[in-house]
């Protein structure tokens, strides 16, 4: 029985093997055919078969043919969008990009403007890492925005532009919180408050208040002697204002506690 098994399964392995050595020869008969028209025909099915790779082949083969003539702008257009499709996002922005400034008149301008910010965006990575794509995708829908104001589009990029704006605003909250963890407060405290300019519309801006005054106050208390009562001075000041702004603040009675605190550390700094 269980040689049987075994035969089967190499039976159907080695038919397996037959079909796709097939199926490579006959690719490779079209690749090496020399045919402009039959490899575009090919091109054509092979990319809506979604065999992006054979496709992407085929079409790097046959486009200085078709250069000039109207069936090199489709080739090229889905050119680029084999690249995204194989999700080499960097390759597909470099061509969909080229696509538009080598067929500024084409009706498919636009949608190739729009997938290369989108691959930009398809690169923007999670939060913690370097976020150089995803500053890159949100100048790319800003310029899209700016350059087809009325597109059906405009909608998608402004939801793109926020979704990462939220990233880069917690990358930061997350770097400032970083920066308190290791004592760096000086830094967490420019980190913070270039946040709350970077981010005006910030929804954590409490937060974000609240971290600054807790990293302005352990710097006072970290200070030499001589740096003491002006940082305290900067804490009471960061502390006065936190409160003006939020009257029903969960962090009130924290906040006035060490307004006090600092009053007095103030006061016995000054009879020194």
């Amino acid at each position: 029985m269980k040689t049987a098994k075994h035969l089967s399964r190499i039976v159907i392995s080695i038919s397996l093997i037959l079909s796709l050595s097939a199926c490579k020869s006959e690719f490779e008969k079209i690749r090496t055919s020399g045919d402009p028209e039959l490899l575009f025909q090919k091109s054509l099915d092979y990319y809506k078969q979604e065999e992006y790779q054979r496709a992407q082949l085929l079409f790097e083969l046959i486009m200085s043919s078709y250069r000039g003539r109207q069936e090199g702008e489709e080739l090229f257009f889905k050119y680029a969008y084999t690249f995204y499709h194989l999700e080499n996002f960097m390759m597909a922005n470099y061509h969909f990009k080229t696509f538009s400034q080598t067929y500024p008149l084409s009706p498919q301008r636009e949608e190739a403007d729009f997938m290369a910010a989108y691959a930009h965006y398809q690169l923007s990575p999670v939060f913690r890492l370097d976020q150089s794509y995803s500053l890159k995708a949100i100048d790319d829908m800003e310029n899209f925005v700016a350059l087809y104001p009325q597109s059906e589009r405009v909608a998608e990029c402004n939801r793109i532009i926020d979704d990462l704006r939220l990233k880069l605003e917690k990358k930061a909250f997350e770097e400032g919180k970083l920066y308190f963890k290791v004592q760096q407060y000086q830094s967490a405290v420019n980190t913070f408050e270039n946040l709350l300019k970077d981010f005006p519309e910030t929804s954590n801006d409490e937060e974000v208040r609240y971290m600054i005054f807790r990293s302005s106050f352990l710097r006072a208390e970290n200070s030499i002697l001589e740096r003491r009562r002006e940082r305290y001075e900067e804490a009471l000041k960061v502390c006065g204002e936190f409160l003006k702004r939020y009257q029903k603040s969960n962090y009130r009675k924290e906040l006035e506690a060490a307004q006090v605190q600092i009053q007095q550390k103030i006061k016995q700094l000054n009879d020194v």
